[in-house]
């Protein structure tokens, strides 16, 4: 009955089409490839994601670059301070590796940053929609911010390690989709009802416990190659969690602050 009325009112331009469909906000997880050409959120915990929302509080613009090379050309043109990693260890000739602690400590009155990390930035490549950069020191705004900019479907992407499911993104990713999920609850939004898909689903209830959640990433087999580095600061320190407001949104191959 219910069906029938809706088209009635459709077919008598009493209603508006769009309404039936903005009322239910579908939250998915995926590896590597976002499935969703509304909003996206990528992840690398460790920790190009973390980096990037660190530098936000002293650069105007995070530009995202896929090889050495050519961050060494945009950082000239630019004149931006450059920073990458390759395998975690910082690129021989840059200011800066892909560190959240040495980006604080780092001065400079330039307000451009370039990076070049191994997995993060070539993640961002391929996304085609808008993009936001999540991690657990921003969970809680990155949440927000999905509830306000999608108008169907918020994608959390895992970065992985070079095509490999990393553990750390699964369960930061698994942070977000809880924080959507809290920031739903607590606040009115344009939806009515939220759809998390079952895999979602899991990483949520996998990233509830927070004492486990920091074992098994210190445990990682990413974590165990900066300890090797020696970024065990910069573990410490991406794993805390919701120290940041900062969400930053990528759009035209640059990262800046979301003001919302």
């Amino acid at each position: 009955m219910l069906k029938l009325r809706i088209k009635y009112l459709i077919n008598h331009k009493l209603f508006n089409r769009n309404v039936i469909f903005m009322k239910e906000l579908k939250v998915s997880l995926s590896f590597e490839k976002t499935i969703s050409d509304d909003v996206s959120v990528m992840v690398d915990a460790l920790r190009a994601s973390t980096t990037i929302t660190v530098a936000l509080d002293k650069y105007e613009k995070v530009i995202p670059v896929l090889t050495k090379e050519k961050a060494k050309e945009i950082a000239i043109q630019k004149n931006g301070v450059l920073a990458g990693e390759r395998t975690g260890a910082k690129i021989n000739g840059f200011e800066l590796g892909n560190s959240p602690t040495a980006i604080q400590k780092y001065k400079t009155n330039l307000k451009t940053l370039v990076l070049t990390t191994s997995n993060g930035t070539r993640i961002l490549n391929d996304m085609k929609s808008k993009v936001l950069i999540g991690a657990f020191i921003n969970s809680q705004a990155v949440g927000r911010a999905c509830l306000k900019l999608a108008n169907s479907h918020a994608d959390v992407v895992m970065a992985g390690v070079k095509g490999d499911f990393a553990i750390e993104d699964y369960l930061v990713c698994g942070d977000i989709i809880h924080s959507i999920e809290e920031e739903f609850k607590k606040n009115k939004t344009k939806f009515q009802s939220l759809h998390i898909s079952e895999y979602g689903q899991t990483a949520v209830l996998g990233s509830r416990n927070y004492e486990l959640v920091k074992k098994a990433i210190y445990n990682s087999r990413s974590s165990g190659r900066l300890r090797d580095l020696g970024y065990v600061e910069d573990i410490d320190f991406s794993l805390q969690r919701n120290i940041s407001n900062n969400v930053g949104i990528c759009e035209n191959k640059e990262i800046r602050k979301l003001n919302i």
